[in-house]
Order: C-alpha cells, then sequence, then structure tokens
C-alpha cells in the first residue's frame, strides 16, 4: 500500500495528495480545540460527523450555484476537494449577538442584530487571529478590493441558503465562519468556499430551547457535543433516528 502524500496538518482536519491533479483528500480528525489549541481534546466520532454535515452542505452549495472546492465525499472521513491556494482570512457572519461581538461591544448574547455582519479575522494562530478591517486586507495584500467584494458576495449568498435550511429544521443559525480561495483553471480564477462548513463552524441554537448544538458545548465545559452535533445531522436527514456515531468519550490531549 502506498503512504499518502501529507501536504499540510491544521487543528481539525489533514490535506493529502489528490489522486488526480489539481485535487486534495481532506481528511477529518475527531480533535476538537478552542482558543486557538490550548483547550484540545479528541472527541471519538467528531470527524466523522463533520465530514457528513459539511459534505451534505456543499453538496447543496454546488447545486445552487454557489462555487465551492467540494467534489465528493470518498468515506467516512475523507472528501475529495479542488486544490486552492487560501486567503488567509476567516470571514465571520454574524446574526446574533454571541461570542466576542458579545463581549467587544457588550450586547447581551441572543440579541438580533439590525442587519447581517461581516467580519474579517486574519489567520495566525499566534497571534490569535485577530480581527482585521478591509484597509489592512488590500494594504497588506491578503485580497484585492474586488477579491473581497466577492467574497463578501458569497458569504452573503451562504448565510441565506444556511438561514433557511437550519431554520427549516428547528435551528437558528446565530453565526459562522468560512474560508474562502483561489481556484484556477488555466488563466482564469475565481473565489469558491473552502475548508468546512459544520458545528465546529457555526453557532447553532435549537429555536424553541436555544439550547446550543455546536462547538460551543466543548468551549463552555458543557458536555453532549457529540450528541448536539449527532442532532444537527439526525435533523438534516443525514443520520437515521436511531443511528449513533460510536464513541468512548473525550480524551484529553496533553
Amino acid at each position: 500500500m502506498n503512504r499518502r502524500r501529507r501536504i499540510y496538518e491544521g487543528k481539525g482536519k489533514i490535506l493529502y495528495e489528490g489522486p488526480e491533479p489539481g485535487t486534495l483528500v481532506q481528511h477529518f480528525k475527531d480533535d476538537a480545540t478552542a482558543f486557538n489549541n490550548k483547550k484540545h481534546e479528541i472527541i471519538d466520532g467528531k470527524g466523522v460527523l463533520n465530514n457528513r454535515i459539511s459534505e451534505y452542505i456543499f453538496e447543496h452549495l454546488n447545486t445552487i450555484g454557489i462555487p465551492t472546492h467540494f467534489i465528493r465525499r470518498l468515506n467516512m472521513r475523507e472528501q475529495l476537494i479542488r486544490e486552492v491556494e487560501i486567503i488567509p482570512l476567516e470571514v465571520v457572519v454574524r446574526n446574533v449577538a454571541a461570542g466576542s461581538l458579545s463581549k467587544r461591544l457588550g450586547i447581551d448574547e441572543g440579541t438580533a442584530l439590525p442587519r447581517s455582519i461581516i467580519e474579517f479575522y486574519y489567520k495566525a494562530d499566534e497571534l490569535d487571529d485577530p480581527m482585521v478591517s478591509e484597509e489592512h486586507v488590500t494594504a497588506f495584500g491578503w485580497a484585492t478590493p474586488q477579491e473581497i467584494d466577492d467574497i463578501m458576495s458569497l458569504a452573503i449568498r451562504v448565510n441565506d441558503f444556511l438561514t433557511g435550511l437550519f431554520l427549516g429544521v428547528g435551528i437558528r443559525l446565530v453565526d459562522f465562519k468560512i474560508e474562502c480561495g483561489r481556484h484556477w483553471e488555466n488563466e482564469m480564477m475565481r473565489i469558491v468556499v473552502a475548508d468546512e462548513i459544520s458545528p465546529d463552524s457555526c453557532r447553532l441554537w435549537d429555536i424553541e430551547t436555544n439550547d446550543k448544538m455546536d462547538k460551543d458545548r466543548f468551549r463552555r465545559d458543557l458536555g453532549g457535543m457529540l450528541e448536539a452535533y449527532q442532532e444537527v445531522a439526525r435533523r438534516l436527514g443525514i443520520m437515521n433516528e436511531n443511528e449513533t456515531v460510536t464513541h468512548s468519550g473525550p480524551r484529553l490531549v496533553q
């Protein structure tokens, strides 16, 4: 058996060389991290759930004409994706006050925002991913003004789709993060949605109870992270009611 060439390893995923030029294999790990890896545990089965949920969302984005890096799911933990040049920004779309926005502006969590807000954060773990403005993005050459426009347009379209998708299954989309990349086809380049969209990168609250169904269960030591992810998958129709992802509980990473 040939050993695959590892291209990159992040906190939650590993990228391997793909079977064809211009492709990569994205492997979802079971690592749960928060506060830029200062908090780190292994949650058996999390990677399987994120792979399935992200596949479901990216397939729908592709279907409605939102360009992404996703090609197809390969197995329970891996996807075949297009190789892209990642833009070093986390793009956060906020619909409801929560997390750092509530702390920064003194707004009670759960307060509906006057309109959806898009924020940019520079991807740099050693700096704790600082928030940046469009001026920073263009001044340091991370993206051009036209690329920023394309990124914001994609973010708004993704937000519209996700809001409706989750509302239909009784979930409130509080906020979410996406990453974007440049995909080259010969001399043509376009901005596409990359990385993943899962409960790891979204804040999802039950509409009736406001129970958290996302990574905040790990960040805030609420417990039941895997069960919450399973419930999201069940509501989206990805898992059957009696289906479970087996796990042995969280394991602390030293």
